[in-house]
C-alpha cells in the first residue's frame, strides 16, 4: 500500500490516561507510513465524549478510517462508528466493547478479577468535586497513585508507572457508569481485539467474552491494562492488520 491508499488511523485513549499512552504505537504506525490522528476524549460523559470523537473523525479525516481505542475509549468508538460511514474497522485494545445497556463499570465487574470492583471505591480512587453544586456524577476520579502500578501498569517499570500515575487525566463517575445505548458498531463492522493477559481493570476472561461476542480477531500479550506501552509492537501490528484488511476487501 502507498500512503495515499492507506486508511487513516484514529486512536482514542481511555480513562486515567491521555494521548501520550499511544506514543510508542503512534511512532511505530507513522514509520509504517500511516496517517495517525489522536482523537480528543474529554472523559466527561458517554454521550458528549462519543460526540467529540465522532465530530473529530467527521471533520479531520477523508477516506477510509480505522478507529482504535483503549479502555473506556472502546465505548466511544462503539457508538461513534455507527454514524460514520468512513469507518471501516474497529480495534479494541484492552477496551470495552459494550452492547446496548452495558457500561464500563458493569463490564468491569461482570466477571471476577477487576481490582476496581471493591465494596468501598475510596480504597482505589481519589475523588475531586469541581464545584460545590455539582451532582455526584461530576466527581472526577483518579486511580490512587500508590495503587496505579498494581492496577494499571503491573509489567511496566515503576519509574514509568509513577510518571503515568502523576499525570492521570481524570474521568467522571458518570462517564464510567452511564450505559451505552443503541446498536453497537461491532455488529456491522469487522473488529480486532488485543487482550492483555494481566489486565487488572478488565479481567482477561471479560475481554475475551466481549471479543468473542463481537466476532473479533484476537491477539493477546503479557500486558497490563496499559498494553499499548507494554506491548507496542504487538498492538501496532494488530492495528496494521485491521488497516490492511480494508484494502483487501
Amino acid at each position: 500500500m502507498t500512503s495515499s491508499t492507506k486508511p487513516t488511523l484514529v486512536l482514542v485513549h481511555g480513562a486515567w490516561a491521555d494521548s501520550a499512552s499511544f506514543a510508542a504505537v503512534t511512532a511505530t504506525l507513522q514509520l509504517e507510513g500511516y496517517n495517525v490522528l489522536l482523537a480528543p476524549n474529554p472523559l466527561r460523559g458517554v454521550e458528549s465524549d462519543t460526540k467529540a470523537v465522532s465530530d473529530f473523525v467527521a471533520q479531520a479525516t477523508s477516506g477510509p478510517v480505522v478507529l482504535a481505542a483503549h479502555s473506556y475509549g472502546g465505548v466511544l468508538i462503539t457508538g461513534a462508528a455507527a454514524a460514520l460511514p468512513q469507518v471501516k474497522a474497529l480495534v479494541y485494545i484492552d477496551a470495552y466493547a459494550p452492547d446496548d445497556g452495558e457500561s464500563a463499570t458493569t463490564l468491569s465487574n461482570a466477571l471476577p478479577g477487576s481490582l476496581l470492583n471493591v465494596p468501598d471505591p475510596t480504597t482505589v480512587f481519589d475523588f475531586v468535586l469541581p464545584a460545590a453544586d455539582a451532582p455526584q456524577g461530576d466527581y472526577d476520579s483518579y486511580i490512587k497513585r500508590d495503587k496505579f502500578h498494581e492496577i494499571f501498569a503491573e509489567t511496566l517499570p515503576k519509574t514509568e508507572s509513577n510518571l503515568l500515575a502523576a499525570g492521570q487525566a481524570p474521568a467522571t463517575l458518570a462517564a464510567l457508569g452511564t450505559p451505552f445505548t443503541g446498536t453497537p458498531a461491532w455488529k456491522s463492522l469487522p473488529s480486532w481485539y488485543f487482550v492483555g493477559r494481566v489486565d487488572r481493570v478488565i479481567p482477561e476472561a471479560q475481554q475475551r467474552a466481549m471479543a468473542e461476542r463481537a466476532g473479533s480477531v484476537v491477539v493477546d500479550g503479557h500486558a497490563p491494562h496499559l498494553s499499548m506501552l507494554a506491548e507496542p509492537v504487538k498492538v501496532s501490528r494488530l492495528i496494521v492488520e485491521a488497516a490492511t484488511s480494508i484494502t483487501r476487501s
